[in-house]
């Protein structure tokens, strides 16, 4: 029996703008990579990191699951964007040292591939108007044939309707470049704007509508979905499979967006 290639260091790295990654390295020297950040708390995070670096160092690097359950369970506190994130980018990092040690990539580790081509969307802002049709057809350029855009910078609990038809022409420009469409409201919207908002873009057909409301709102997105048949996505700001359990029971949302930093660890790792 071999003995364990124990956990030697863990590192953090800051890249411009709002990146950070997590260099874990081994005993052994085999060196494995995750990221952790959360854009606006970077502190935040590399504080986190000096806890698991103090908690972990030491560690068998092959008992990924023992160390995803001891953070998450062995403290009062548990979850929260940024805990998670710093534990995802550890458990990243781990499961890149032990694919590296077995020498196959990481995917053959948890099931093996699914699929040879995912269909992409390119991201092109949208809070200036004049940024959209040039952006979209910047993406057109690039090969995309469907892109994402934020819906409005921001509305007010009661608003004029036009505000509401500037979002539906917007979006209509980029349709009529051949593209589809995604709209981010960013939890911006409140409900009663939102559930406008919502029903006069379904004449344009986006392929979804991303965080009509906050993500604190399981009911009232409930309540949405009942009135509009575009698709709803939502998920970049749930922290565990427990966060998503409200929306999943109410059928709330169509797409579930599990940031990869955030919850697709604890898919694998809480019980």
């Amino acid at each position: 029996m071999t003995s364990p290639d124990k956990i030697a260091k863990i590192e953090t790295f800051r890249v411009p703008p709002r990146w950070l990654f997590v260099r874990v390295e081994t005993e052994q020297g085999i060196v494995g990579w995750g990221e952790g950040t959360l854009e606006g708390h970077t502190e935040a995070i590399e504080g986190a990191y000096k806890d698991l670096a103090e908690r972990f160092i030491g560690w068998d690097s092959d008992q990924i699951q023992n160390i995803w359950q001891h953070a998450y369970r062995a403290r009062f506190y548990r979850g929260g964007p940024v805990l998670m994130s710093a534990l995802s980018g550890l458990d990243i990092a781990l499961w890149d040292i032990k694919g590296k040690r077995l020498g196959v990539p990481v995917h053959q580790l948890l099931g093996g591939r699914v699929r040879d081509r995912v269909k992409v969307y390119g991201w092109i802002g949208g809070d200036r108007p004049s940024d959209v049709v040039a952006g979209a057809e910047a993406r057109r350029a690039q090969g995309f044939t469907a892109v994402k855009m934020n819906g409005t910078d921001g509305i007010g609990w009661v608003d004029s309707p036009a505000l509401l038809q500037q979002v539906v022409e917007r979006v209509q420009g980029v349709r009529a470049l051949g593209l589809d469409v995604g709209v981010d409201f960013h939890g911006r919207v409140h409900k009663g704007m939102a559930r406008q908002l919502a029903k006069v873009l379904e004449s344009v057909q986006p392929l979804f509508i991303e965080e009509p409301l906050l993500p604190t709102q399981p009911e009232e997105i409930a309540d949405l979905a009942k009135l509009v048949s575009t698709p709803i996505a939502l998920g970049e700001r749930l922290y565990s499979r427990f966060d998503f359990r409200p929306y999943l029971e109410r059928r709330a949302i169509d797409i579930a967006q599990p940031d990869v930093r955030g919850v697709l660890e604890s898919a694998f790792g809480s019980r």
